[in-house]
């Protein structure tokens, strides 16, 4: 045999294994049908024949063994006819399944195995590895039930190795209703070394290879969902939150650690807001709503980045630190919310809500029962403080006004006196308008002194 020159030799290998392995979508695996069984699709109907010759005018009996013991006679049954020598059985069942037994004259004749089967998916294979330390599994979901009799297998070897491929029987699951394989890893292998996985699901109805993959085992790392996610209100944070969790129980924090990301929105929104890189168990959120419940989630990744992402944990729900003192100035005169016998508190809705019902009540409706609002009696200090100090600050004006009123009068009226003084004329007097006075002039005055007419101080009074 020739010698294949070195760079040739990886190549020539990757050809036998590919060639040794069943292409995907390719039948894989022998059937395994005998010439006396009969094949019966799920909801067909299917006929049996006794014998073909020689058994005219003769009554032949069916009987029907299942596992070793005689399931049933068959004779009037609903899916069931014998006519002459043939049974033909209506809309097969995966119960249907088993051995057929004609008779004549109690003498058995012929035997047939029915095989009620379908014919299997193809597999379309993932693995993933929870922990450095645990299993390979891999997996493939179904979109029906398989048939009672399918068959997967799995064959795992390492790339460009003459080595024998590994099998591994894999198993269904029905509530997943998916096959699972379990990989064994030996202790020290090497985690970057590709493999080869190759599967094949077989039953009665035939059989079919999934598609290649290439694996390594730190690709396929894949841990489970972080564990007791609680979101926690911090004290007089008001935007604040705390999420705590735990490692979920398949993964050793004593020898290698996972990054976290965590993602939390609040409830009226549907988009969620992410944090990533997170090395640490906890986290605190600064930019949490006010007064509203937010949903958070949090999924882990190998610390490096190696492998995938978990799924995402379950939903924890928190609502952020709110002061009493706004629980209390809600409640307030102006609240729309009254206490209830229970302890709790019912709205005022507004009457266009209710439509033409509104109408035949008196306001609003008040939901549960009704109750007295309750007023805080801060409020009321505040207003009458509010009061008093309006009316004092009303009475100062007041009176400081009337003052100075009072003394302007005054002034004014002094003003007025020193004018009149004024208008009193100084000089002597004008002359008379007639010559006759009005009244004779008095007696003799003081040299020097003021000669004033009546008419001169009429004058000047005006």
């Amino acid at each position: 045999m020739a010698r294949l020159p070195g760079p040739l030799l990886p190549a020539a290998l990757l050809l036998l294994a590919a060639a040794a392995a069943p292409a995907p979508g390719r039948p894989c695996g022998p059937a395994g049908l005998s010439q006396d069984t009969v094949l019966g699709r799920l909801g067909a109907n299917v006929t049996l024949t006794c014998q073909d010759e020689g058994l005219a005018n003769v009554t032949v009996s069916w009987k029907m063994e299942k596992w070793g013991t005689v399931a049933a006679v068959v004779g009037g049954h609903d899916r069931w006819l014998a006519e002459g020598n043939t049974l033909l059985l209506w809309q097969l069942r995966y119960e249907d399944s088993g051995r057929y037994s004609c008779y004549v004259g109690g003498r058995p004749l012929r035997s047939l195995r029915l095989l009620v089967e379908e014919p299997p998916e193809i597999p379309r294979v993932s693995c993933y590895r929870r922990s450095h330390d645990k299993d390979v599994l891999c997996e493939w979901p179904l979109q029906a039930k398989p048939s009672p009799g399918t068959r997967a297998m799995l064959w795992v070897k390492q790339r460009f190795a003459a080595e024998n491929a590994t099998e591994q029987r894999c198993r269904y699951f029905s509530k997943a209703r998916k096959f699972v394989c379990r990989v064994k890893v030996p202790p020290g292998a090497d985690d970057t070394k590709p493999l080869v996985v190759s599967t094949c699901v077989s039953n009665g109805a035939g059989g079919l290879a999934g598609e290649d993959r290439i694996i390594t085992l730190s690709s396929v790392l894949k841990p489970d969902p972080p564990l007791n996610v609680t979101v926690e209100a911090l004290e007089k944070a008001p935007q604040q939150l705390r999420v705590n969790w735990s490692y979920p129980l398949s993964w050793d924090p004593r020898f290698y650690w996972l990054r976290f990301q965590v993602r939390y929105r609040p409830e009226p929104a549907e988009t969620f807001t992410e944090v990533e890189q997170v090395m640490t168990t906890w986290l605190d959120i600064r930019d949490a709503w006010r007064g509203t419940r937010h949903v958070v989630q949090v999924r882990a990744q190998e610390e490096f980045g190696h492998g995938a992402w978990s799924e995402w944990s379950q939903e924890a729900v928190g609502t952020p630190w709110t002061d009493p003192r706004d629980l209390t100035s809600e409640m307030g005169p102006f609240s729309s919310q009254f206490p209830m016998e229970d302890g709790t508190y019912g709205v005022t809705l507004p009457p266009e809500l209710f439509g033409e019902d509104a109408a035949d009540g008196a306001g609003g409706a008040v939901m549960e029962a009704s109750a007295h609002s309750v007023a805080s009696p801060y409020a009321f200090l505040v207003a009458g403080g509010s009061l008093l100090l309006g009316i004092a600050l009303f009475v100062g004006i007041m009176v400081r006004y009337k003052q100075t009123w009072r003394t302007g009068g005054q002034r004014g009226a002094k003003q007025e006196g020193e004018a009149q003084h004024v208008l009193v004329p100084l000089g002597p007097p004008s002359p008379p308008l007639s010559e006759t006075p009005l009244l004779s002039p008095p007696g003799p005055l003081a040299p020097g002194a003021l000669h004033v007419t009546n008419l001169d101080y009429f004058f000047s009074e005006q």
